[in-house]
């Protein structure tokens, strides 16, 4: 029997909480593969990973690979799936049980042809344990809920709301077949795991639940601000790739290409926003000619960002108003951001 949903775990030196992800979904019984994903670790992920290997030898498989980064953990995910539809779960992040089981009924309806979606979109919440606080992103207000629908019935994105990886249960034949290379030794991959594989979905399926836990917080995460601005040049990378490597400007569904857009427009603002964070000439300088690299090579999108109102992005003003007036503008707004939608 084919599995319906393999999920890939990649881990790096991850013994203090992979428990946790692993036991999270062995609620989905024998309809699941959970491959986890050891990139190279040097402490007992692996021991405690072959302990469900052989507990749960259907269900659980182990890939030992040397350390690649967390991009090249998931392809190795990937290649290994067997399942009708594939999704990565951090090592550090868990799924709910309920949602899990809701998502796992829906794909066996989904194993005729004619019932498939591309792409199965969920809610995920921001975990911030360390705070005791809580975030669930949802997309009542953009998409239809319950049933296959095209990119025509897609509404309005609100602000600070859109798909991230763990929103998304892919078939796993399409992300396989959409081209998609993701870089090794590089973080903020997930931004590619996205985008490659939307470029070519048609059909979508929105359910309504809280499935992904986002945990925020712990020290050295790549999302830590102070992390992320060590890591710049993989934050640049993986904007370059988004920027001059999908071929996005071609794609005739306005709907789409104007959210892949958008998504890109979000990544964008997030290095501005970080070079800034530096408050050295030197990085203003190296936000400036990004963005005038951005103009010279993706002339039809940077007009389209440039016509947005500035209510919805700050790369404008940063452009146009005086530098001494704007980058203190811009870093001001970015904190206030940051407070409204609990971005770390």
């Amino acid at each position: 029997m084919q599995k319906l949903l393999s999920v890939a775990i990649p881990c790096f030196n991850s013994q203090d909480y992979v428990r946790r992800a692993i036991e999270s979904l062995l609620p989905g019984g024998e309809k699941i593969e959970i491959i986890i994903v050891d990139d190279g670790s040097t402490d007992d992920t692996s021991k405690i990973a072959g302990e469900y290997v052989n507990k749960y030898p259907d269900t659980v498989h182990l890939i030992r690979k040397e350390n690649g980064g967390h991009g090249d953990a998931v392809m190795a995910g990937l290649n290994h799936a067997s399942g009708l539809f594939f999704r990565v779960l951090d090592s550090d992040d868990w799924l709910e049980k309920d949602p899990l089981i809701k998502l796992l009924n829906v794909i066996d309806e989904m194993t005729d042809p004619d019932k498939t979606a591309d792409l199965i979109i969920t809610n995920y919440i921001y975990d911030k344990v360390n705070e005791g606080k809580r975030h669930t992103v949802n997309y009542r207000k953009t998409l239809p809920e319950g049933r296959l629908f095209g990119w025509d019935e897609v509404g309005k994105w609100p602000t600070g709301t859109y798909i991230l990886m763990h929103s998304t249960t892919y078939r796993t034949e399409l992300v396989r077949g959409c081209g998609m290379k993701l870089p090794m030794h590089t973080y903020y991959v997930d931004h590619l795991f996205v985008c490659y594989p939307m470029i070519h979905v048609e059909k979508m399926y929105y359910i309504d639940v809280d499935l992904y836990h986002y945990f925020i917080g712990r020290e050295g995460q790549s999302v830590n601000e102070k992390i992320m601005l060590s890591r710049m040049d993989q934050q640049l990378k993986v904007n370059r790739i988004m920027l001059y490597e999908m071929d996005v400007d071609s794609i005739t569904d306005r709907t789409k290409r104007e959210y892949l857009y958008y998504y890109t427009e979000i990544v964008t603002q997030a290095t501005v926003s970080f070079l800034l964070r530096f408050g050295t000439r030197e990085d203003e300088q190296v936000m400036q000619a990004f963005l005038d690299e951005i103009q010279e090579k993706r002339p039809v999108y940077y007009d389209w960002i440039m016509q947005r109102p500035f209510y919805h992005h700050m790369i404008g003003p940063v452009r146009r108003l005086p530098h001494w007036f704007a980058y203190p503008l811009y870093r001001f707004s970015y904190l206030i951001a940051r407070r409204i939608f609990g971005f770390n």
